[in-house]
């Protein structure tokens, strides 16, 4: 049927009459020869030839009988972990075919008038539908259907019992997704189906993405519930299998997505490089220094500065907070302390204390002898009683006598090195003009301090009683680690973009030491294996979690081996988080490959068609007309005519108005620079889900009463689904 310019899919599958009629012949010639006055010889090569031609007329029903009835219902389709094809060379999305200017005819074919009957159910399975809702109360209650499991309560009912248990009966039926029933309910996935059957006429195969594709970015979207986290899970179990570093973050708290990484992580026996971080879960939860690692000390200012508003006059401030922040942790870090959250929150309330300890500790290291105590403390006790030279001005006003004396030394013996000299720069500012400066610093401080989420991002390095572990990205990406980030958006999304971001900027300075020295430096022999291997960063709802710490992860972190797959709702969430569609077309600019599912938003939507071309469909036109005969003496009084015309005209291969419609699970992909793919995903097999530690199994239970109660995936229904096929 290929051959001819137009397809007949849609119509009557009379294929089957001939099968059928050259079926019985060649029987007849088969088994009785003589009703055809045929020898027997020649009968059976007759037979042979018709039956032949039965089978391959009866092959052509069925591909048409198979496309029509995929229009409504696609087969089942469900893989278990082990199940997924895990490669070093190949990333499996699902199964589907490669869309092309075909399948967009044959959409638009069943889009036409004489077309909608094969996408619509029938008659009686919308008669079924109409009778489960109006049945469903009609029984007052489930003893009925006990009594009619029993003979003998049966024959002593009255009729109108008889007649209510039978109804009820009826209306279970109905509604019993079985293979016995004709009328059954179809699976719960929305969407309009012939989008992807059109494809299923000739098979579907499975779906690969070159590996190396991957390093240019991956950005799937789709709105909630329709299997953005089912993919994650397909692809989060292949980088687990496959041994690479796996970093989750997961600002929503999906329950299922960390069972599976557990689960996943156990059976590639890397539990060991397992860790769970949850803002909603402190007392079980890893612990991890938000600005504890650096390569330049600078970056602590930047990832913090970097989380306030940088555009118009609020650009000044930032800068000011950068170098404000700058000085606490240069002072910090030079002391040899560790560098945390609260640490600089403390100092950046009060810098005085640690003017105090830097310049003791500095005067302590940088002379001879210990005299500076000594008129250190004359200076103080000058201060204290305001001796001439030593009468306090309104800047210094609020300054304690220890401070003060200890930089008028300094100053005066021109002790002070560079990181003393900004310090005592900083102090001296008034603390009034000081704490307006700093007034938007504060808050985000408080985000990242209150309550034991400070215990998290700003561990204690030396208590020894604390069994949770600490990490860094450092030693997750040596070790070949997986990590969970759950920043509990839900509850409290301040907080879960402060950490988030302060995570992606730590992320991006440790590709920076990756590009630079590779991930052993340091160590006394470095393994050459460990250069090759590949960070996979998985960023679900990543609108939540974007900021201009992101942006550099994309642009430049590819070098590394890092390699990104975000997962948002519409790209309208990017655009309104950052504020700025520069810096949003910027983002899209780096996602090399596309995977769209279904999107409510046509913006979104155009973001994948507008990057295909348009072709050519048919389009038959059925002409009729008559033309009357002027001549009186002829005998033909008019002549009439019909004929069909085949027209082309150019549409878009994919419509935005296809990814509005697509059923749950379902998805269009651009792969291998822009080829468009159409595909499905697999159901899950949760039969090969590990028990999980009681510990941990007490989180899952809780995660999912507080963070999935009022929305289902669009999977659980895949008993109703295995029950249809």
């Amino acid at each position: 049927m290929s051959k001819y310019p137009v397809e007949a899919l849609l119509r009557p599958a009379v294929e089957i009459y001939a099968a059928l009629t050259y079926g019985a012949i060649a029987g007849i010639m088969a088994f009785s020869p003589s009703l055809l006055m045929m020898t027997p010889s020649v009968a059976y090569i007759g037979a042979t030839f018709l039956a032949l031609m039965a089978v391959r007329r009866y092959d052509q029903y069925l591909k048409v009988r198979t496309y029509q009835k995929g229009l409504l219902k696609l087969p089942f389709y469900q893989l278990s972990s082990n199940n997924i094809p895990v490669s070093n060379k190949k990333l499996f999305l699902g199964r589907g075919f490669l869309w092309d200017s075909r399948h967009t005819q044959r959409l638009h074919d069943l889009r036409r008038r004489d077309g909608l009957k094969y996408t619509k159910p029938g008659r009686a399975y919308r008669f079924a539908r109409y009778l489960e809702i109006k049945l469903e109360k009609v029984a007052a209650a489930q003893w009925l259907l006990d009594l009619l499991q029993k003979e003998r309560f049966y024959l002593l009912m009255s009729p109108r019992k008889k007649c209510r248990g039978l109804i009820f009966s009826l209306s279970l039926f109905l509604s019993k997704v079985s293979f016995a029933n004709p009328v059954a309910p179809l699976p719960p996935v929305g969407g309009f189906t012939e989008i992807h059957a059109v494809g299923m006429w000739e098979g579907e195969t499975d779906i690969f993405m070159d590996i190396g594709e991957r390093v240019g970015h991956t950005l799937v979207l789709g709105t909630t519930r329709v299997g953005k986290t089912r993919l994650a899970e397909i692809l989060i179990t292949q980088d687990i299998r496959r041994g690479d570093v796996v970093i989750v973050f997961d600002p929503k708290g999906d329950a299922d997505l960390f069972k599976r990484m557990y689960n996943e992580a156990k059976a590639a026996g890397r539990l060991d490089n397992f860790y769970f971080f949850h803002l909603g879960y402190p007392d079980v939860s890893a612990r991890y220094n938000t600005v504890g690692s650096f390569a330049r000390v600078t970056e602590v200012a930047s990832r913090i500065s970097g989380q306030m508003p940088g555009e118009g006059q609020s650009a000044a401030f930032r800068e000011f907070v950068w170098r404000y922040v700058n000085v606490i942790a240069k002072a910090i870090n030079t002391l040899g302390r560790k560098v945390d959250i609260e640490q600089i929150k403390y100092y950046a309330e009060d810098i005085e204390p640690l003017v105090i300890d830097y310049l003791e500790d500095y005067l302590a290291k940088n002379t001879n002898d210990s005299s500076w105590k000594t008129d250190v403390s004359i200076y103080q006790s000058n201060y204290r009683t305001g001796e001439a030279g030593f009468k306090r001005n309104q800047s210094n006003a609020s300054r304690g006598d220890r401070s003060l004396a200890l930089v008028k030394y300094c100053e005066e013996k021109k002790l002070l090195d560079y990181v003393s000299n900004s310090l005592v720069t900083t102090f001296k500012y008034d603390p009034r003009h000081l704490e307006k400066l700093t007034a938007s610093l504060m808050p985000l401080m408080e985000k990242l301090t209150t309550g034991k989420c400070a215990e998290l991002i700003s561990p204690d390095y030396l208590d020894a009683a604390d069994e949770r572990p600490i990490f860094t990205w450092s030693e997750v990406i040596r070790t070949g680690g997986i990590v969970y980030v759950g920043l509990d958006a839900l509850s409290d999304p301040e907080v879960a973009a402060a950490v988030g971001n302060s995570m992606f900027a730590d992320l991006t300075s440790t590709s920076g030491a990756i590009y630079k020295h590779g991930i052993d430096q340091g160590l006394p022999e470095p393994d050459k294996k460990q250069l090759k291997k590949k960070i996979n960063i998985h960023a679900d709802e990543f609108n939540e979690l974007i900021g201009d710490s992101f942006i550099p992860l994309l642009n430049k972190a590819g070098g590394s081996g890092f390699q990104v797959t975000a997962y948002t709702q519409t790209w309208s969430d990017v655009n309104a988080r950052l504020g700025n569609q520069d810096k949003a077309g910027q983002v899209a600019g780096n996602f090399n490959t596309m995977i769209m599912l279904r999107v409510q938003e046509q913006k979104t939507a155009e973001m994948l068609t507008s990057k295909l071309n348009q072709v050519e469909i048919n389009h038959l036109t059925l002409v009729s007309g008559t033309t009357d005969n002027s001549d009186p003496d002829s005998s033909q009084q008019f002549v009439s005519r019909t004929e069909q015309r085949n027209t082309t005209q150019t549409v878009d291969l994919i419509e935005p108005g296809d990814l509005t419609r697509l059923p749950k699970g379902q998805a269009f992909a651009l792969l291998e620079g822009g080829k468009p793919h159409k595909l499905r995903l697999s159901l899950p097999d949760d039969s090969d889900l590990a028990d999980l530690p009681e510990r941990l199994a007490g989180i899952v239970n809780d995660m999912q009463e507080q963070y999935q109660n009022h929305s289902i995936d669009w999977y659980q229904f895949s008993d109703s689904f295995a029950e249809a096929a």
